[in-house]
């Protein structure tokens, strides 16, 4: 046990030494205040444009609606805008403002926009040459030759990847409120969230719907935005076993995250692509009560599916480090 911790520690401090973390970290600080800008300034054209959020409300509807009567509209969009009307009609009769401006609903919209690539892609920046970069540096095989198993050096690994995709995740949703509270103000966490929608072809069923806390929404949805990031840290580390070349190994894992947003747009008649991981990598959107990028998936089918892939990228990673000759 011992040996173990003192390899996770190592496999910690190699990572920290790197300074990708630090990059990733001053990457937010310098994104995230444009961002909030952005959104002030959307806040206060918003605030001129309508008296109140009603209108802004109605007028969503209103627009979403005339949309539905023209020839141009794919009718996956056509359905996805009468799914989004009911749900803004459900908030207008329900005296519920959605869109609240303070620093939780800002993290809320972060999360939503950057589980998909933002944050996949700052995963990738750590997973995706913790085996590659020690082959191509030699340092494998210092490593190798101690008295030490291979499972244990490879699960080393995963832990401290663990760790760092869990600080990348956190960090996002902490400096998102920390920065954006300096211009909405830091409260919001008990207003009510409404959950529970759910997407039957063109129909939203509110039999379920039912409201939560916005904290207690923040908290489910940094649930699953993690869930998402470890499925990209363990297929990035699969791939950084199989592939020699760091370069290759980010380039292959980042061609594959952003292959799955453009085919969670384009995928709606293609429904074996709801097997993909990256297609399934937006699991926010269900709390949302949006419809998925295929019909029939739901936030079970793609809590299943990122969990097969996650699963067998671990098995492929610990079978082949175990077994291939990574000496030569």
């Amino acid at each position: 046990m011992g040996n173990l911790l003192a390899l996770i520690h190592n496999e910690t401090i190699k990572i920290w030494k790197k300074k990708r973390f630090a990059v990733i970290v001053l990457v937010l600080i310098v994104l995230i205040p444009v961002f909030v800008y952005a959104q002030l300034k959307v806040t206060e054209n918003n605030a001129q444009k309508f008296k109140d959020w009603r209108g802004e409300l109605q007028q969503r509807i209103t627009d979403n609606t005339n949309s539905l009567g023209s020839d141009r509209i794919p009718e996956e969009w056509k359905r996805w805008r009468r799914a989004l009307v009911q749900q803004l009609q459900y908030y207008l009769d329900h005296d519920i403002n959605p869109n609240s401006p303070n620093a939780v609903t800002f993290t809320r919209g972060f999360l939503n926009n950057a589980v998909t690539m933002f944050i996949p892609l700052m995963v990738l920046a750590i997973a995706s040459d913790l085996v590659s970069s020690e082959r191509s540096t030699g340092t494998v095989k210092m490593l190798l030759t101690r008295p030490v198993r291979r499972w244990r050096v490879l699960f080393s690994k995963l832990a401290a990847l663990t760790l760092y995709t869990s600080l990348v995740v956190v960090t996002n949703a902490v400096l998102c409120y920390l920065i954006a509270g300096l211009a909405f103000g830091y409260g919001g966490w008990g207003e009510p969230v409404f959950v529970g929608f759910r997407i039957h072809g063109a129909d939203v069923d509110t039999s379920s719907v039912h409201a939560v806390p916005q904290g207690v929404y923040l908290l489910m949805q940094t649930g699953l935005v993690w869930y998402s990031a470890m499925t990209v840290a363990l297929i990035a580390l699969m791939v950084s076993v199989l592939v020699r070349s760091t370069a290759a190994s980010f380039v292959t894992m980042m061609a594959a995250v952003i292959a799955g947003s453009i085919l969670a747009n384009m995928s709606s008649s293609w429904h074996t692509a709801k097997y993909l991981f990256s297609v399934n990598l937006d699991l926010t959107s269900y709390l949302a009560g949006s419809p998925p990028p295929i019909e029939g998936m739901t936030l079970g089918f793609s809590l299943l599916i990122l969990a097969v892939w996650g699963a067998a990228a671990l098995f492929v990673s610990f079978f082949v480090f175990t077994k291939q000759d990574v000496l030569n």
